[in-house]
């Protein structure tokens, strides 16, 4: 009767640990990073089904170029964690886009090695949002969107392309903004405008 009644409630007293621990790195994660808000809301997975997570929402401190930028983040933790990694998201505001890249995608999504990589008893989500805060610092996830004037925009603002943020082979960045027809900008087709 007493191995049965403990085998019983091992699922129980397993939930409760987790959901203890979880709510215990939330409190770690919001001394650190105030400005994240833990919130309740519903996340639309890929195949389009849905449901109430818990998230972890709001603006990480980032320094690029000896400035601090306030990057918005949106962290999904699903029912499975700490098993799995949370779904991350860069959430630019309306002033911003989206700059995909090495660890960006174009919906904001973050892929990180560090998440792909994810290990229950190894991974935390104050590491996790360290990790976010030093590699925006090298790759950018999100800029500000240009603001085209009423009247008539620079050449420049008048095409709306997704630019990507790359990486060379001696660690610098540059910003790579593709033709339509996917082939390299040749001389002649420079414009001064």
């Amino acid at each position: 009767m007493y191995i049965v009644s403990v085998l019983f409630l091992c699922p129980l007293i397993l939930k409760t640990y987790h959901r203890k621990h979880v709510a215990h790195e939330i409190y770690v994660v919001l001394h650190h990073f105030k400005s994240l808000v833990p919130m309740m809301d519903r996340y639309v997975y890929n195949d389009g089904t849905t449901k109430n997570l818990m998230s972890l929402t709001g603006t990480i401190p980032v320094m690029y170029a000896d400035e601090t930028y306030n990057i918005p983040v949106c962290l999904w933790i699903e029912e499975s964690y700490p098993q799995t990694a949370p779904i991350c998201y860069v959430r630019p505001t309306r002033e911003m886009m989206v700059l995909s890249g090495k660890y960006i995608s174009s919906s904001g999504e973050v892929t990180l090695p560090y998440l792909e990589e994810w290990k229950n008893s190894e991974c935390d989500l104050m590491t996790l949002l360290q990790v976010m805060v030093i590699m925006f610092g090298e790759f950018p996830p999100v800029c500000m969107q240009p603001h085209p004037e009423l009247e008539q925009a620079p050449c420049w603002l008048q095409f709306h392309r997704q630019p990507e943020v790359l990486s060379k082979a001696d660690g610098s960045l540059y910003l790579h903004l593709a033709r339509e027809d996917d082939l390299p900008f040749q001389e002649e087709n420079e414009t001064n405008c």
